[in-house]
């Protein structure tokens, strides 16, 4: 199969019938064998009914219901899971992504052997109460994970089949895709301009929360990927830095007593000075984080439930 189209989706029944004839439409016209996998993320309309209907009429039309709503990441995790296609599309169900993008991101893919193609919406419709914190996330990202792309979050992404099977998407991380395929080792990714189109049906299913979520699994991606392999690293380079400070904070204390005392000075008893006690909490956390780091460094970083998600009905 050329190529399997995922589309995550929650409470979309107005543009599901349009969007997939324009798909197919597509795909008819360029002579792909595809398929189309759209995820229904607990939708509480009639997302699943239009889905078994448009079923009937396409049987490339692949159906998959969870039982409630858990996130677009979940819903493309199982998404990639279930596809056969050489090339993966993502694409959101508002059609505010274009279709007829799929054909160059699909010939990028294969000529010049990318691993992945990010879509940048360069010309975007929407609020600046959206815009103006994407620019800054997509900021941080490009620092933090020294890839050159100027839109992380778009939705519409294509995929070499080896990069989907490989890589793990769960909490928000749908946001940093490109760095999680970076960090299994996919290096070839590249950007491609496309048509951001205004929404034609319903409103967004993102609030405000989603910026704060999105600037802690930044943080999240950081952290594993640069020490989920070697968590001693980071806990057991904190723990040691925080025990020999302490040490030396006490050391300075016991010092100066005595300096004192030979001298024939005033002084006072070390239990009764501020930098005694702060040397011992720095002991004291110093040793934690060391243990922490070694008790991670035995432990997996991944629980295996957390990505099983309960799916209601499936149509294969």
């Amino acid at each position: 199969m050329d190529i399997s189209v995922v589309v995550p989706l929650f409470n979309e029944d107005e543009s599901l019938p349009e969007l997939t004839a324009w798909i197919d439409k597509v795909m008819m016209e360029n002579n792909f064998s595809y398929e189309i996998v759209l995820i229904d993320d607990g939708s509480t309309d009639k997302s699943w009914e239009v889905i078994e209907t448009l079923r009937l009429q396409n049987p490339a039309i692949k159906g998959i219901k969870f039982r409630r709503n858990y996130g677009k990441s979940a819903a493309l995790n199982v998404g990639f899971e279930a596809t056969l296609g050489d090339v993966v599309i993502t694409m959101d169900a508002d059609l505010q992504d274009s279709p007829d993008e799929i054909p160059e991101l699909y010939r990028r893919i294969k000529e010049e052997k990318l691993d992945l193609i990010s879509g940048w919406k360069k010309k975007r419709y929407d609020p600046i109460t959206k815009t103006v914190p994407t620019k800054l996330f997509n900021a941080a990202t490009r620092k933090m994970s020294g890839i050159e792309l100027n839109d992380f979050n778009c939705g519409l992404k294509a995929y070499r089949s080896d990069v989907i099977k490989t890589i793990e998407v769960y909490g928000e991380m749908h946001r940093y895709i490109p760095v999680i395929a970076k960090w299994a080792g996919f290096n070839k990714i590249s950007e491609q301009v496309v048509e951001h189109r205004a929404r034609k049906y319903g409103t967004t299913k993102f609030g405000f929360s989603r910026f704060i979520n999105g600037f802690l699994d930044l943080l999240s991606i950081f952290f594993v990927g640069k020490f989920g392999k070697r968590p001693m690293h980071f806990f057991g380079s904190l723990g040691v830095l925080s025990f020999f400070v302490g040490i030396i904070m006490s050391l300075y204390t016991l010092i100066e007593k005595q300096y004192l005392i030979w001298n024939g000075l005033a002084y006072r008893d070390v239990t009764q000075q501020p930098l005694f006690y702060l040397s011992l909490v720095a002991i004291v956390v110093g040793s934690q984080m060391f243990l922490a780091g070694f008790i991670a460094e035995l432990l997996s970083r991944n629980a295996p439930e957390r990505n099983q998600y309960l799916i209601e009905k499936e149509l294969k």
